[in-house]
């Protein structure tokens, strides 16, 4: 049996639902082409638990006029006699025939696939040309018209909690969060006291720098400088820095954050940039920076720079990581364990491991 109709607007509106900010590869599972690979298993009928299969030529020869034909009996023409070569799909096709990799390789394989929606028949050669790909039948339930308001909030809430998996369920939890938080972004540093900055995409990312970051990767973590772009300068991380030997200047090479990790013999001065849009740690930012600290008095080697980030996925990542200045970090507040390391040099190649530390 195929499963209701349903129209390719309606797919397209609930697909950011279902996969909300903080999905792995979101765009792949939210974008039209993605809409429209959807609606068309749903058209179909490749659901999994049946033996239909859907392939990228079932989306890219779809037209606009096929597609309102809703009948059973047209619907199921459409999927038999698609790959003969007298069938006429009526009306111009929603795409050409080299859309075929994108979907393919971004919306199934790297998007709908990788989040647990699709499924990919195993039994079909990876050298066969035969369609492969059913939509999951729990989340195909997310697109009956008849399922509405507060019951298809809470369906989608239960898949996500069933299929996506741990990180995917973290990173959207941590942007649902900074969704919300409207009224102020409120911090909590190490040492006890608060302090709330004004409401914005780089003040949650420099909460999560002070309250989870430092916590995770510093011994015993002190805030040392926290600036805003409302407020660049507080009077009392200007006397604290200066009193261990920093001289920052006001509008000059100004850091988001400054931490000290006081647990090791010599403290370790953390230098972090906050990156919604724009503002990394660049090469000339981190020998600005290191101009501060040996004017100070630090070794270099008591000097760390951390770039942070809401997510990999993020336009801000995006957009600078090309110009990440070497020995320096990249941090993501959707995956707080981690961090990058963009390593200066190693001795050879066989180092890595020793590097990495990878288990036996």
């Amino acid at each position: 049996m195929l499963p209701p109709y349903v129209p390719r607007e309606l797919v397209a509106e609930r697909l950011p639902l279902i996969f909300p900010e903080g999905t792995p590869n979101r765009v792949y599972c939210t974008r039209e082409l993605a809409a429209s690979t959807v609606f068309a298993m749903l058209y179909i009928g490749a659901i999994e638990h049946t033996d239909v299969r859907l392939g990228p030529v079932h989306v890219y020869r779809m037209t606009d006029l096929q597609a309102v034909n809703s009948s059973d009996e047209q619907r199921l023409s459409y999927r038999s006699n698609l790959r003969k070569k007298s069938f006429e799909v009526p009306g111009k096709r929603w795409y050409a025939d080299n859309t075929r990799e994108p979907i393919r390789d971004e919306t199934l394989r790297e998007g709908l696939v990788a989040v647990g929606a699709v499924m990919e028949d195993k039994d079909v050669p990876t050298t066969s040309g035969k369609p492969r790909y059913a939509l999951k039948s729990d989340l195909a339930a997310l697109f009956d018209p008849e399922l509405q308001g507060e019951e298809l909030a809470a369906a989608i809430l239960k898949w996500q909690d069933e299929h996506l998996n741990k990180g995917a369920l973290a990173r959207i939890s941590l942007m649902r969060l900074g969704a919300v938080d409207q009224e102020g972004v409120l911090v909590h540093f190490p040492n006890g006291e608060t302090r709330t900055l004004s409401y914005g995409p780089s003040s949650l990312i420099s909460r999560a720098v002070v309250e989870v970051f430092a916590k995770r990767f510093l011994e015993k973590p002190a805030v040392l400088w926290l600036s805003e772009s409302s407020n660049k300068v507080a009077m009392q991380d200007l006397r604290m820095a200066s009193t261990i030997g920093l001289d920052i200047e006001a509008q000059k090479n100004l850091p988001d954050l400054i931490l000290v990790d006081l647990g090791p013999k010599h403290p370790l001065i953390v230098f972090i940039e906050v990156v919604a849009t724009d503002g990394a740690i660049n090469p000339r930012r981190q020998e600005a920076l290191f101009e501060l600290t040996d004017k100070g008095g630090f070794k270099r080697s008591q000097v760390a720079f951390v770039t942070a980030y809401a997510d990999r996925q993020s336009a801000g990542f995006k957009k600078t990581v090309t110009s990440l200045a070497w020995g320096s970090f990249a941090w993501f507040m959707s995956e707080p364990d981690k961090v990058v390391v963009l390593r200066d040099g190693l001795v050879r190649l066989s180092s890595l491991n020793d590097f990495f530390m990878f288990p036996d």
